[in-house]
């Protein structure tokens, strides 16, 4: 079976749809100093100071805001169910002030909830790895990570606070870690497409 040229360049060639699209990704240093970031936070979390653990409660506080802000876009969108999400919001406004103002109270509230998050985590990965079968090549991946993060919540659940709160510094620094890494790839990409 011979590869045709003219099939090959026609699949590498880029439209002006594809770099359209590529434009919309936003300004590739976005990515860069995002990336930036979340290296920095990796490093200030994987020290295992007690300015790590009042990081790690800095970013709850963060993501609360985040999702606050998410059930507000989401009540000022859809009718049904508004109530729902403007009291999620409220709720999700409080714990980010509580996160605020005592991160290291949040750290150790979440050190406590880890083995159940990662038991909850697992699950959803083992669906969505089967559920998913069909149309991915490395489904079991998925399954694998889904299986591992049960055990490992099963464990942390059985473990001390001192334990638990290793491990969830050692969660959070290396998902920052690999974050930041990703983010600098995906901006040096970006950039290369764009001006490509």
């Amino acid at each position: 079976m011979s590869i045709n040229p003219d099939a090959t360049e026609e699949r590498t060639r880029v439209g002006p749809g594809t770099r359209a699209l590529w434009r919309l990704a936003g300004p590739w240093w976005l990515f860069l100093v995002t990336g930036i970031a979340w290296l920095i936070i990796a490093v200030m979390v994987l020290r295992f100071t007690p300015a790590s653990v009042n990081t790690v409660g800095v970013l709850m506080g963060v993501l609360f805001l985040l999702g606050a802000f998410n059930e507000f876009l989401i009540a000022s969108i859809r009718r049904s169910w508004r109530w729902a999400h403007v009291v999620m919001g409220v709720l999700f406004v409080v714990g980010s002030i509580w996160a605020f103002a005592r991160p290291f109270n949040a750290f150790w509230a979440l050190a406590s909830v880890l083995g159940l998050l990662l038991i909850f985590k697992g699950t959803l990965d083992i669906i969505a790895a089967v559920m998913t079968k069909e149309v991915n090549g490395a489904w079991w991946l998925g399954l694998v990570a889904g299986i591992l993060e049960i055990v490992l919540g099963f464990w942390a659940s059985q473990q001390s606070f001192p334990a638990q709160g290793a491990l969830l510094l050692l969660w959070v620094g290396f998902f920052a870690l690999f974050r930041g890494i990703s983010e600098l790839v995906v901006g040096f990409e970006v950039r290369s497409r764009q001006r490509g």
